[in-house]
């Protein structure tokens, strides 16, 4: 997600896609449109990086004391973008934590200190027709001037909560992007939200495209 809106309640477990047992993971319901709500099932998490931490954290803990951690956990929802095309669905290529800047200490901006993580952390799976494009999560709203300072091609606010979560329990990662806004300047919550429902048909397909990966064994799990 990119902007804020009602937190939506959380869900119990992974969908099967092909006989894999996949974890989707979204924000907030207004992301969650009817397209979606035909296929899947997801974890809604909240807004921002600190509650898709502790959101997604508990379900994997959850799942795993029951013997029943998937298979695949999917990051799902809306981006801001000033470069790429406006509505366009991407996969996430690389990922990177806008808010950390520890460069007062002689670290890279981006780098965590002490963790041992590049900048970038490149996401290795891919599905087969859709278009890549790297990623930068953080706590705020980008728009307009904000994105002079990011490297990145869009922006969310959960996406490298979701990979941390996902490397403390071994689980591997893609990330799915409808590009809702940032090609003008946001000044209010509609301009977030006028376009979400188009979004939702295509990350609609795109989740059709991962289940037929899926089946034809395109994606090594």
């Amino acid at each position: 997600m990119d902007g804020g809106c009602k937190r939506a309640v959380v869900t119990a477990g992974p969908d099967v896609l092909a006989g894999r047992r996949v974890l989707f993971v979204m924000a907030v319901d207004a992301e969650y449109g009817p397209q979606l709500r035909a296929r899947i099932s997801p974890l809604m998490t909240g807004v921002g990086p600190v509650e898709a931490a502790v959101a997604l954290t508990a379900a994997l803990s959850g799942l795993q004391a029951r013997g029943e951690l998937p298979d695949l956990v999917v990051s799902l929802g809306s981006a801001g973008s000033r470069r790429l095309a406006q509505l366009g669905i991407y996969q996430v290529a690389s990922l990177e934590y806008r808010d950390m800047d520890a460069s007062a200490l002689g670290f890279a901006r981006g780098e965590t200190p002490l963790l041992g993580l590049p900048v970038r952390v490149e996401l290795p799976l891919r599905i087969p027709g859709i278009a890549a494009a790297s990623l930068a999560t953080g706590a705020s709203i980008v728009s307009g001037a904000g994105y002079d300072a990011i490297a990145a091609e869009m922006v969310d606010m959960e996406s490298f909560a979701v990979l941390r979560a996902c490397q403390r329990f071994g689980l591997p990662l893609i990330g799915l992007r409808g590009i809702s806004d940032g090609a003008e300047e946001l000044a209010q919550l509609s301009d977030w939200t006028r376009y979400l429902h188009l979004v939702d048909e295509r990350l609609a397909e795109a989740v059709d495209r991962l289940a037929e990966a899926l089946e034809r064994g395109e994606l090594a799990l």
